[in-house]
């Protein structure tokens, strides 16, 4: 696997921790403040809170269990305690620093070893191995995920900044491969890491996550994509030089004075030190108020376009059941549903509910809401 490593501190004061004599203080810290994120056990049941998606994940593992993350501290207890299922161990993928690890040593037959059996081997969850691989002490971040490395491993620490690549190592829209169910992603480079190229690669390919047996539709599962929205069209902080570290990590203290970068990972509207950052640009703002603001906007329009989606799933059901549509007219009409419920699920399951980029967040939902229009055109009356 190419490795990908840039020297990039998150303070300055951390470089060089291996050989000062402040070192010990800030790696506990560090540690201590990587421990911390065992307090976020809150988790909130989509299901539940959507009931639409169990009827648009139909037939797929979504449709029985689908929550928030709680965290990088519970990732192998929540893998583990899915009810979706998990033949291979490509599930792991993101869940623990030893599968990072094992993939780096055994090359792409790691991720069709058999779950179970590689899950008993899994010790840690994310940890040092994911961002820093074996340069922790000077606070080197590394790629360690060898698709990231190859699309655009060549691109950090120039159009990329470092704590955005390597977090979004994991938060990304990714696939399993056909031929050995390698975890992959659909872009090349920064230019690809966009919805509608995206959903373009799907289709030359021929891809789909699943075939919904009601309608026939070869539906697509979008995952996490955290980096394309911050790198996207329409993103204003990435273009800024903002960083997922500069938003969600705050810079501490150790008892002897050394400057260290926080690991407990938060929201920025949780914390006064993270709110400075946001200060300097937006000056009086009451953050809080402007950012739930806009989350309640896009939550609500997503409500809307999911029942829209939801209600577009039955019509074409009945369609293909009742036997007065031809093939052709149905792959018309399948083909839109595809489309819609790519970007409609592209927003949902961004994790910050518009507050990484509004304006992709919207592109997406009226993508989704034009596109089940005119798949509605083409029912008959």
């Amino acid at each position: 696997m190419k490795k990908l490593c840039y020297a990039f501190a998150l303070t300055g004061a951390i470089a060089g921790l291996a050989v000062t004599a402040n070192a010990a203080g800030a790696v506990s810290s560090i540690m201590d403040s990587y421990e911390k994120n065992a307090e976020n056990s809150y988790t909130v049941d989509y299901l539940e809170e959507d009931p639409y998606l169990v009827n648009i994940y139909e037939g797929y593992g979504f449709a029985k269990d689908y929550s928030s993350a709680r965290g990088h501290a519970y990732v192998l207890e929540d893998v583990s305690n899915t009810e979706r299922p998990h033949a291979l161990a490509n599930c792991l993928t993101c869940k623990t620093a030893d599968f990072t690890k094992l993939v780096n040593d055994l090359g792409e037959d790691a991720y069709s070893l058999d779950f179970e059996e590689t899950f008993a081997d899994m010790h840690d969850n994310v940890g040092c191995y994911s961002c820093h691989e074996d340069k922790v002490a000077d606070g080197t971040l590394v790629i360690t995920h060898d698709y990231t490395a190859a699309a655009i491993g060549d691109e950090m620490g120039d159009t990329i900044a470092p704590a955005i690549a390597v977090c979004g190592q994991c938060h990304t829209e990714y696939y399993f491969k056909p031929e050995n169910k390698a975890t992959n992603v659909p872009y090349q480079d920064i230019a690809s890491m966009d919805p509608a190229a995206e959903l373009a690669y799907y289709d030359e390919m021929g891809f789909a996550d699943w075939t919904q047996e009601s309608t026939g539709t070869p539906l697509l599962k979008v995952q996490h994509p955290e980096i394309e929205t911050v790198l996207g069209e329409g993103s204003i902080h990435a273009k800024m030089g903002l960083s997922c570290a500069d938003c969600h990590m705050e810079k501490g203290a150790a008892e002897d004075g050394t400057e260290y970068p926080s690991h407990y990972l938060q929201s920025p509207l949780a914390s006064e030190a993270l709110l400075e950052t946001c200060a300097q640009c937006h000056k009086d703002t009451d953050m809080a108020e402007k950012v739930h603001t806009l989350q309640a906007e896009i939550t609500a329009r997503e409500k809307e376009v999911g029942q829209e989606l939801s209600d577009l799933k039955d019509k074409l059901a009945e369609a293909v059941a009742g036997g007065e549509y031809s093939e052709e007219e149905l792959d018309a009409i399948r083909g839109l549903h595809r489309t819609a419920q790519w970007f409609f699920d592209y927003d949902y399951v961004e994790n910050s509910e518009g507050a990484h980029n509004s304006t992709l967040a919207k592109r997406c939902l009226d993508t989704a809401e034009e596109t089940i229009q005119e798949a509605m055109g083409l029912f008959k009356s």
